[in-house]
């Protein structure tokens, strides 16, 4: 299991390669990626072709739904930005889910 220093820096990796890709330009979306193994929910904004305000909370019903929402483990999420995992086998086996409203899951395609 990847501690939670491990996951926040391969979330920024993931995150910030997303927000800097120029189809993305526009994109202001908050974003969760919910870790359970760890039991933790790291939330934040894509916004101005950058990853801001990412915070750490534990998993739970306080935890506000984001626009875009990862679920995985922290392994998958150290082993994507490893490139040991590749996004889309990961999420058609369920590894990784991705939930996002039709819109952003349309504008997500052309990043992942």
């Amino acid at each position: 299991m990847a501690t939670l220093d491990e996951s926040l820096t391969a979330l920024r990796g993931v995150l910030g390669d997303l927000a800097s890709n120029p189809a993305a330009e526009g994109l202001d979306r908050s974003v969760s990626c919910r870790l359970t193994d760890l039991d933790q929910v790291v939330v934040g904004r894509l916004s101005s072709g950058a990853i801001r305000d990412l915070r750490v909370l534990p998993h739970g019903p306080e935890v506000t739904k984001a626009d875009i929402r990862l679920t995985m483990t922290s392994d998958d999420l150290v082993a994507l930005t490893a490139g040991e995992l590749s996004f889309g086998p990961a999420w058609a086996t369920g590894r990784v889910k991705l939930e996002a409203g039709l819109r952003d899951l349309l504008r997500l395609r052309k990043l992942l």
